[in-house]
């Protein structure tokens, strides 16, 4: 059996992500009462021939208080029956989830007479401590529209094959912000930057004559044998400590070129030393 617990505030993509996990013979049941997650688990392990072997369940701010304070205790409950479980926290900024739910007008689970939109956003951050801290794998949604979303939960969820590390090389652009759900980042700005090719602009990182023009710098190789020595070392060591998700983020200013090429490279070279590691350009379209 394998459970898939989804949190985050609301407006960050748990409905989404439900759907996703239904379309996968996932069985979801949303809003689930914390206090009952240990005898799902229990019930799920019993019934080991059952049509729906994998459980997905969203738990968020619409539980009580007191069930999601006792949420640590309760997940280490379902673990010590040996349940491979996940629990995956979704989130945005502020800004983004105030303008999700302008545009949808729907009503927040927590906003009431005496409490506003944006205050109940930066309350429901307070109610979910206990979980996000716990969380095997973070996605930030800000920037995903719901295909993008729908890609990347089916990338990182789905595509695990076993209980092992799953680890995600993704480059990104500054320009529109860090990947808070990165556990290491690498800054590649300082390279050689073909977008000032007028003949390379409008290729990316992953076409021939940006890729030539990479190779052919001093600097972007010195930048990729460092950074690769790096993560050859300290990966596995991630991996024995029995984490779940680690992700690796590579980044330039726009993340079309540098960090394209730099990711790329270091996914195929990667998934000769480590079972399964996962390729993803956030800003590339």
């Amino acid at each position: 059996m394998r459970l898939i617990i989804v949190s985050g505030r609301s407006g960050s993509g748990k409905s989404t992500a439900l759907d996703v996990l239904e379309d996968n013979g996932f069985y979801c049941i949303d809003n689930l009462p914390a206090s009952l997650l240990p005898q799902l688990a229990e019930r799920a392990f019993q019934q080991k021939d059952s049509a729906h072997p994998n459980v997905a369940v969203s738990i968020d701010a619409r539980n009580l208080p007191s069930d999601l304070n006792m949420f640590p205790e309760l997940l280490e409950q379902v673990r010590a029956r040996n349940v491979q479980c996940d629990l995956l926290y979704l989130d945005a900024n502020e800004e983004t989830l105030l303008k999700r739910f302008s545009e949808t007008r729907r009503r927040h689970p927590l906003t009431n007479d005496n409490r506003s939109l944006a205050e109940a956003i930066t309350d429901e951050t307070l109610l979910l401590e206990p979980i996000i801290d716990l969380a095997d794998l973070k996605i930030d949604t800000t920037h995903l529209n719901l295909y993008q979303l729908r890609d990347t939960l089916a990338l990182r969820l789905l595509n695990k094959p076993d209980p092992g590390t799953a680890f995600l090389v993704e480059s990104f652009g500054f320009k529109r912000g860090m990947p808070v759900d990165a556990d290491v980042v690498f800054d590649v700005r300082c390279l050689p930057n073909p977008y000032w090719r007028a003949e390379l602009r409008d290729f990316s990182g992953l076409e021939k004559p940006v890729i030539d023009y990479l190779d052919s710098q001093a600097d972007v190789q010195e930048m990729y044998q460092d950074i690769h020595a790096y993560l050859s070392k300290w990966l596995p060591r991630f991996a024995a400590s029995n984490r779940a998700y680690v992700t690796i983020a590579i980044g330039c200013t726009g993340g079309h070129h540098r960090s394209v090429y730099i990711a790329n490279r270091l996914g195929k070279a990667l998934k000769a030393q480590l079972k399964n590691v996962q390729t993803r350009h956030r800003d590339l379209s």
